[in-house]
């Protein structure tokens, strides 16, 4: 959104993070969906709507790290058994802090849960556990099955609809159509991407990325009363969701209201810390409002989570010095 002198980045373009202690090893959506037997489309849906996804970049494209294949792992057997997206981000929040500290071999560890807690447990201690413990798995056998990276699973043609007569109707069957579509050039792919994410929110009215999405559609067209109606119900269903509220700051802040774009991209952080652009967005309106050290500092945060050379590196850069 903008030019790149003083100006916010553009909407959501992912974080980085560390990756696991399983080598280093990543792999792409339909590498993951092979070893999770998750459908590809829906691992993208669960990314795309921030519920768990891939955690670091190669080549300039999202890749799931070892650590994020047990995540999602773990996340699927709690949505078969009908757990709640907060209660699932929760225990995922905690499994995750667990993994980077365990320096036992993989053959010896296993995920387990008990309907109240997921934890890492090793093979040969005793799972204390509150309850019924209702599944586990081994990290070893995971990890025989995260060998390679197979490509990309044929799928539906681009432009194609889901097939409503098939047990698959469901609302992220358009939503990754959309996502597809807006992958175009030129409005008639903006046109596609709108039709698909209405018929997603027919089918499911809760889906709050649906309305960030047609909120960034509304933005590209010039319409930002319409991108912020989109954004602000996005955030009435999904209060935590990054992407919309950092969409929402960044109108916030074109509009020239700087103390509230800086609140609003404050909880942008607390919800996702390393959401790169958000430091970058949040630095500019920082400095506008004479924080020049607070903005140099996430200046810093910035680079340090996206250290390629891109303009907006440079940009960033180019601002630290001369908030020196």
């Amino acid at each position: 959104m903008g030019t790149l002198e003083g100006s916010p980045t553009p909407p959501a373009k992912g974080s980085v993070e560390q990756s696991s202690p399983a080598a280093g090893a990543m792999y792409s959506f339909a590498g993951a969906a092979k070893i999770l037997g998750v459908a590809e489309s829906k691992l993208r849906y669960w990314a795309q709507v921030g519920f768990v996804g891939p955690s670091v970049r190669r080549g300039g494209k999202p890749h799931y790290s070892f650590q994020d294949l047990v995540s999602v792992k773990a996340a699927k057997e709690l949505v078969d058994r009908g757990f709640k997206a907060g209660e699932i981000r929760k225990a995922i929040e905690e499994v995750r802090a667990t993994l980077p500290h365990v320096d036992r071999p993989l053959d010896r560890l296993r995920v387990a849960f008990d309907g109240t807690k997921l934890v890492v447990v090793d093979e040969g201690s005793a799972f204390e556990s509150s309850g019924q413990k209702l599944f586990d798995f081994g990290l070893a056998e995971l990890a025989g099955h995260s060998i390679g990276d197979p490509g990309r699973a044929p799928g539906p043609p681009m432009g194609t609809s889901p097939d409503l007569g098939s047990p698959k109707r469901q609302a992220y069957d358009w939503f990754v159509e959309g996502t597809r579509a807006e992958l175009s050039s030129g409005g008639e792919g903006d046109a596609r991407a709108e039709q698909c994410y209405r018929e997603a929110l027919a089918l499911d009215a809760g889906l709050a990325a649906a309305r960030t999405n047609l909120g960034s559609l509304a933005y590209r067209r010039g319409d930002a009363a319409a991108a912020r109606e989109a954004f602000e119900a996005a955030l009435a269903l999904d209060p935590d969701q990054p992407e919309a509220r950092f969409n929402l700051a960044n109108l916030v802040l074109e509009s020239g209201d700087l103390e509230l774009a800086v609140a609003e991209l404050r909880r942008v952080l607390q919800t996702a810390p390393d959401f790169a652009d958000a430091h970058y967005n949040l630095a500019v309106a920082l400095e506008r409002l004479g924080g020049r050290a607070a903005a140099r500092a996430h200046l810093e945060h910035y680079l340090s989570l996206e250290p390629e050379a891109t303009p907006w590196a440079e940009q960033a850069r180019a601002l630290i010095e001369r908030l020196d």
